[in-house]
């Protein structure tokens, strides 16, 4: 599919998407809690799909209703030998490890990008936790069988939080005790404040966080189990919000509802990259109102939150000068290799980008020409394309624009809906 985004200047106001993030980790606890679960405010991406169809394939039965997912378990029972991961890189990480808590033999397998994504971490953990484990040379499909016996552990969180993240739903469901989990070099410390604040939630065994390096199991967990039906509504998405509010700063007078600003979600930091930016936002409880800014460089370390890489190189390209991305290093194993997808679709628009050791700099401040792009199969070079068209000087033609699809079905309607 192509999309032409002409520039123009944004106007309303948006609702932004389901933080796709939660709705997912929501989908693990209410499979591993048991009883019945009501998700409001359901995500609708492809992502979140998928974690519908795995808990599913792990024993789930799932009733929809307006604005509204019902979820019934008995915790994970399979009633098929596949989980299919579609192309969610979170999916894979953490619905691995919750599989793998049951004795029955299953495949684990994707599409798309998520074949190419290194999944080295389960052979080096699985065989400590008693769980047989054979994969494609550390690549999907895997054939694993369990069940996966808790134990003292050391792992490797450099890669990526959401392998720790599959450890601790998969623990918390095998009923962990007196076991501790030791992470070295833990990446994207602000998606495991989310993890465990879903497991409380829950009303989960929580782990004991000690300063992220490591995470305690104890003997006698306190019983926070919560009997009654749980009602858990998904907050809204930074990361899907961020290219609005991006959008805002570059070319419009918008106002965006629906985002925590007490979030755990690590792509809030996009408001102090903003904030640096110099960017006209005025941020409450209940909104966020952007206007188009005088935006002068900026500097951002986003090992944390690499997704903010995209809407942050639309915000540097606007920005009067050089701006400095730090954490290059994580973008490697996205949907595409997103440090040169980026530099190479941006440069089709005439935005200069240089990429040394772990610094991504933009040149920012020139003339942004209309051009052809392409996703590259990458939901955020999608979006990302489509806000730094809003400034061009002539129409932006972006292909395979379908890609939005994996994380944010309404973003083009959304554009819409703010007059792009």
């Amino acid at each position: 599919m192509q999309v032409s985004i002409s520039p123009g200047y944004l106007q309303g106001t948006i609702i932004a998407p389901a933080s796709k993030s939660a709705m997912q980790r929501a989908c693990a606890a209410a499979l591993i809690k048991g009883g019945k679960t009501f998700l409001h405010n359901p995500g609708i991406s492809n992502d979140d799909e998928a974690a519908l169809a795995i808990i599913q394939q792990l024993g789930a039965i799932i009733e929809r209703e307006e604005n509204k997912i019902i979820i019934e378990s008995n915790g994970v029972w399979p009633v098929a030998n596949e989980i299919n991961c579609g192309e969610s890189g979170l999916s894979v990480r953490m619905f691995t490890s919750i599989a793998a808590t049951s004795e029955q033999p299953i495949a684990v397998t994707g599409k798309g990008s998520l074949v190419q994504r290194p999944l080295s971490f389960f052979t080096e953990v699985f065989p400590q936790l008693g769980v047989e484990l054979v994969s494609n040379n550390g690549l999907l499909p895997l054939q694993i069988k369990g069940p996966m016996q808790p134990k003292n552990i050391e792992v490797d969180g450099s890669l990526s939080s959401q392998f720790l993240t599959g450890l601790l739903f998969a623990f918390s469901a095998a009923g962990a005790k007196d076991v501790t989990i030791t992470v070295r070099d833990l990446a994207s410390k602000p998606y495991i404040d989310l993890t465990l604040q879903v497991l409380n939630d829950f009303g989960l065994p929580v782990p004991q966080n000690n300063n992220y390096q490591s995470f305690y199991f104890p003997l006698q967990p306190i019983n926070q189990l919560i009997t009654q039906p749980i009602n858990y509504t998904v907050e809204g998405d930074w990361s899907g919000g961020a290219f609005l509010l991006v959008a805002g700063a570059i070319a419009g007078d918008i106002i965006v509802r629906g985002l925590d600003v007490f979030s755990t979600q690590a792509d809030k930091g996009v408001l102090q990259a903003l904030m640096q930016a110099g960017a006209n936002i005025s941020v409450e409880e209940a909104q966020i109102h952007i206007r188009k800014s005088d935006l002068q460089p900026f500097h951002f370390n986003a090992v944390d939150c690499p997704d903010l890489f995209p809407p942050l190189v639309a915000l540097a390209a606007y920005c009067n000068g050089y701006s400095v991305i730090e954490g290059i290093h994580r973008l490697t194993h996205k949907e595409s290799n997103r440090a040169i997808t980026l530099q190479n679709e941006f440069r089709k628009m005439g935005v200069e980008i240089t990429l040394q050791d772990n610094l991504m700099i933009v040149s920012g401040g020139g003339q942004i020409k209309g051009a052809t792009v392409h996703s590259n199969h990458d939901h955020r070079i999608a979006m990302a394309c489509a806000v730094t068209a809003l400034g061009a000087d002539g129409e932006v033609v972006i292909e395979e624009a379908e890609a939005v699809n994996k994380s944010y079905p309404q973003f083009w309607e959304h554009l819409r809906n703010l007059r792009a």
